[in-house]
């Protein structure tokens, strides 16, 4: 989007007073986390919904809110994208989820995985296509939201989720390719670790193997990641694998992710 394009302020003070507004309304995309943590969600959503003819979805949803334990950007995200899900399916509202997906407000893009990860009729593969656009999302806020929000549903079912995953590393979205390396970390950022991957790191090789080369930077920081997060139970799986690719995979892209992967072992080590 052309919006993309505009240079954020650096703090939220020195947001103009016209971009708030128009970030609260949902008629621009963030285009900086300054700007993305500045948001008021609870606007927003009424603004949403008094666009969208859905006003009665308001009360409900901000109800869940308020019953948050700990009301962070994140936490209200989720609150509202799973509280859209219930009320819009007590409604029989098929059509909203449509009408949401490609809102030009990316945090209403983020609502709509949340809403997505939230309908237990379909199984992780239809989950898991139907986030695909938003781990493609051209918006840095909604690539990140995208894996948090089926993260659980990636855990409960890793052998599948990875499988599935698996094939994503063929993309020729970068985008695409790193959702299937951040969703998968065993240790994550902002999220709930995946014990059998802390354990087992060699059950998500199907992914690593195939992205060890990646040509973007964007991927090889997500592998070097995840594999720096295996280090810290199973360093030596992690040794070993990156020796092994040393010989196999010689060339500057894998340098970089085993530099990455092995930051935590070389720091104890001095």
């Amino acid at each position: 989007m052309a919006e993309i394009k505009r240079k954020g302020a650096r703090s939220a003070k020195d947001i103009p007073a016209t971009i708030l507004e128009q970030l609260n309304r949902g008629r621009i995309e963030t285009v900086n986390l300054t700007e993305w943590l500045a948001v008021d969600q609870r606007i927003l959503l009424e603004n949403l919904l008094e666009e969208k003819g859905r006003t009665s979805y308001l009360a409900p949803v901000l109800e869940t809110i308020e019953q948050l334990k700990k009301q962070t950007v994140n936490t209200i995200n989720e609150a509202i994208g799973k509280g859209l899900y219930r009320v819009a399916s007590q409604a029989g509202d098929s059509h909203f989820l449509e009408e949401i997906a490609t809102h030009p407000s990316d945090l209403v893009r983020c609502w709509t995985t949340y809403y997505i990860a939230s309908d237990k009729n379909h199984s992780v593969e239809e989950v898991l296509e139907l986030i695909k656009p938003f781990a493609a999302d051209n918006h840095f806020g909604v690539r990140e939201i995208s894996w948090l929000s089926v993260r659980k549903l990636i855990s409960a079912d890793i052998s599948e989720s990875i499988k599935i995953l698996s094939e994503w590393t063929k993309s020729n979205d970068e985008n695409v390719r790193r959702f299937a390396s951040e969703a998968t970390r065993p240790r994550g950022v902002w999220c709930e670790h995946i014990d059998a991957l802390k354990q087992q790191p060699e059950l998500g090789l199907p992914i690593l193997e195939a992205l060890r080369s990646d040509k973007a930077k964007y991927v090889q920081d997500s592998v070097g990641n995840w594999l720096n997060d295996a280090s810290k139970s199973q360093p030596k799986f992690v040794m070993e694998l990156c020796e092994r690719w040393r010989k196999e995979s010689p060339c500057r892209q894998t340098d970089y992710i085993i530099k990455k992967a092995l930051r935590t072992i070389e720091n104890k080590t001095k």
